[in-house]
């Protein structure tokens, strides 16, 4: 018997929520940066589950992929990032700074070897993360920038929205926390409508796992809280979304409607001129598209995950966060999806749901003890106003 969303404990919404993020990201790799139509022919069909490279055993020199191991469910960068975060969590057990992300982060990435499902070889993550996640080595390690800043003049994508989803969870029933501490993380690796994005989305996360959430009280969440072009393309966009019920009739609509805020333009590999450049007017396609994925399939991981795939473009980060924010909303991850992902990567997925989650209760006590001092400090200031 499947429990009621407010019976569903802090430990299952962190699991569901990681898990549910490396699922969803192993799924939309083989597939990203196409159409739907061209996923549509190459596949025969839309894709239902794991599937193999795009380009078949030609996968180690096929471009533009080479040299990853896309598909036959290797995560992707996303997943690794996560993963990444999360040792810092573990590391510090309290809440992050942009400060964690340089003395931390920045040094993982840079000298701790670990296994790379996408090149089916031990390395360094630095060798696999994209160039706005390398622009955090850059300008932290070797440049020496102020960590609060150091996300300025770098490409404004969703590289720090799509690990965005274990601040979520320390913050857990707390968006507005939530949002405030990834901001500040963030500051370290985007600016402009990418830092926001990542706000945003752990607010969402933060919000998919309260008690008796769901996909609108989420996205609710987010407009309470977005600023500037991001709040008005999640609106724009889920409001697109309430007038379907399955991911086929909604590709195209969705695209339509994120698309005046969206700046890398139609055709994915070949951004427009003003791609991924500040604006306070545009947005990451991703956060809309996969809050608005959530809400078409009504909180079910499947059909949110499979919607987000099928989309196209960059759909392993948009899977990602439909993943984490179904997962965290308590809908289950198929099992033999979550094993076969696992396997294939040679990653415990469990594990860093388990870390998280103890980490998590450390947190929160140490909150509850600086509230009481606050509220034992504030009271002798003769601050709370007396009751009749």
């Amino acid at each position: 018997m499947t429990p009621k969303n407010s019976e569903i404990s802090l430990e299952d919404r962190i699991t569901g929520a990681l898990v549910g993020a490396a699922v969803g990201d192993a799924l939309g790799g083989p597939v990203e940066g196409y159409s739907p139509d061209q996923i549509l022919e190459r596949h025969a069909g839309r894709v239902h589950g794991i599937v193999g490279p795009w380009n078949g055993d030609a996968w180690r020199t096929a471009r533009p992929i080479a040299p990853y191991h896309k598909g036959d469910g290797h995560v992707t960068d996303d997943t690794l990032m996560t993963h990444a975060l999360i040792r810092v969590y573990d590391r510090v057990r309290d809440h992050l700074d942009a400060y964690a992300i340089a003395d931390h982060l920045v040094p993982d990435l840079m000298t701790n070897p670990r296994w790379i499902p996408e090149l089916e070889a031990e390395a360094l993550p630095l060798q696999r993360i994209f160039l706005a996640e390398k622009w955090l080595v850059t300008r932290l390690h070797y440049g020496h920038v102020d960590p609060r800043e150091a996300g300025v003049g770098n490409i404004v994508n969703c590289g720090a929205a799509m690990y965005m989803a274990p601040v979520g969870l320390v913050n857990a029933a707390n968006p507005p926390a939530a949002y405030t501490e990834a901001l500040d993380i963030a500051g370290a690796h985007q600016s402009s409508y990418g830092r926001e994005a990542a706000g945003v989305f752990a607010a969402a996360v933060a919000a998919a796992a309260a008690p008796g959430a769901t996909p609108d009280s989420v996205v609710t969440t987010c407009l309470s809280l977005a600023k500037d072009g991001t709040r008005t393309a999640i609106e724009q966009v889920c409001e697109v979304a309430t007038h379907h019920t399955d991911f086929e009739s909604a590709l195209l609509p969705l695209r339509k409607a994120i698309a005046p805020y969206d700046t890398v333009g139609p055709d994915y590999r070949s951004p427009s001129l003003g791609a991924r450049r500040p604006s306070r007017l545009h947005t990451i396609e991703e956060l809309p598209i996969a809050l608005a994925m959530v809400l078409v399939a009504a909180g079910d991981y499947r059909r949110a995950v499979l919607g987000a795939v099928n989309y196209g473009r960059d759909c392993d980060s948009i899977a990602t966060m439909a993943g984490a924010l179904a997962g965290a909303l308590g809908s289950p991850v198929p099992d033999d999806w979550s094993k076969t992902v696992s396997e294939a990567s040679r990653l415990d997925l469990w594990e860093p749901a388990a870390t998280l989650t103890a980490v998590t209760r450390e947190i929160f006590e140490r909150d509850v003890a600086h509230r009481r001092t606050h509220e034992a400090a504030f009271a002798g200031l003769g601050g709370p106003r007396c009751s009749d």
